[in-house]
């Protein structure tokens, strides 16, 4: 006797989810190879479409590219707003502000699972040799740098908030070779010179 099994039908999954999956699959993939070096049908896989379909949702690999690069601005913005809205003076220590407490907020988001977004952000200014693309990422750090010179307030001049970008820049190269030092003689360096 044979049974018939009822299959249910596919549920069809909102473009909007769709576009937002494809997002999080280029995140990872151009994290790893860059604008130029990651296929798109990688990403599509990885979500479960065709490759068509996100040149539907995208138009172009460097719209897809770019998506991915301002969703990890968007991150690092977040982390900021909520590390400035954390921060209390009357229980913070005495050395502290609320730039060290931005600060210290994106050095936690650095060693968390977000790694994709860093290696990212290194290549979106590597591929900066494209006009759009740097004509984008020109305007997402500018608007990064207005975003915390608002949530710091008036009480931080343009130097300080300077250091807080050249600091976060070191941060970066640092994380992304899997150092916490980079100062001139550090521990790692002076066992690399004396390979």
């Amino acid at each position: 006797m044979a049974t018939t099994q009822t299959q249910s039908p596919r549920q069809r999954v909102p473009a909007a989810e769709r576009r937002d999956a494809l997002i999080d699959a280029a995140v990872h993939e151009f994290a790893l190879r860059g604008l130029y070096g990651t296929p798109v049908d990688k990403i599509a896989r990885r979500v479960g479409v065709a490759q068509p379909y996100v040149f539907s949702l995208f138009g172009s690999k460097k719209e897809l590219f770019l998506a991915a690069v301002e969703r990890g601005f968007e991150l690092t913005a977040e982390t900021f707003t909520k590390a400035a809205a954390e921060y209390d003076p009357a229980i913070a220590l005495p050395d502290a502000d609320i730039l060290k407490a931005m600060g210290k907020a994106y050095v936690e988001l650095l060693q968390s699972e977000h790694r994709d977004y860093l290696m990212l952000q290194h290549h979106a200014y590597a591929a900066c040799d494209d006009p759009e693309i740097r004509e984008r990422v020109r305007g997402l750090y500018a608007r990064l740098v207005a975003h915390v010179e608002r949530l710091a307030g008036p009480d931080f001049d343009s130097e300080r908030i300077d250091e807080f970008f050249r600091y976060g820049a070191w941060l970066n190269v640092g994380a992304a070779m899997g150092v916490e030092d980079l100062s001139a003689g550090c521990e790692w360096m002076r066992a690399e010179v004396d390979r």
